[in-house]
């Protein structure tokens, strides 16, 4: 069992890799099991160097650093139901974004900070992990 700390887009990520069987691999993000499939077999893992975790990063592009940008993120792992806010909406804190379904129930992502809307990064019917940027609010 490998252990791993990833940072992909700025969200940390908790990710262990319990077996590897040929091409696919049982791994937990964040606690939640998944099955992932392997192009081809792994032949050989590369640990981590000690007290340096493992960083990937995406290739997505950044909104323009003004210092003034915040990031909505999700509570829980879950699907987007709902997008009520469309790009260059202005928005005050409290306000209805999104809702997102996890563990069966609705819960309503609200706007941690006024400003407008600069970019949405996910969709109806889209399924996000805790602590996945949803929308950037400037």
């Amino acid at each position: 069992m490998k252990e791993y700390k990833l940072k992909i887009n700025g969200n940390e990520y908790a990710v262990t890799i319990n077996d590897i069987d040929d091409t696919i691999a049982d791994v937990e993000v964040n606690g939640i099991p998944f099955k992932v499939e392997i192009e081809r077999p792994a032949k050989k893992q590369v640990a981590p160097k000690p007290n340096k975790p493992a960083q990937v990063t995406a290739n997505v592009a950044k909104p323009a650093a003004s210092g003034s940008e915040t990031a909505v993120t999700s509570p829980l792992p879950g699907v987007i139901l709902e997008v009520v806010v469309k790009e260059g909406d202005d928005v005050k804190r409290g306000q209805k974004l999104m809702v997102l379904e996890a563990m069966k129930m609705e819960n309503v992502i609200e706007a941690n900070a006024d400003g407008k809307v600069i970019s949405i990064k996910a969709n109806k019917g889209d399924s996000v992990l805790e602590g996945a940027p949803l929308i950037i609010i400037g």
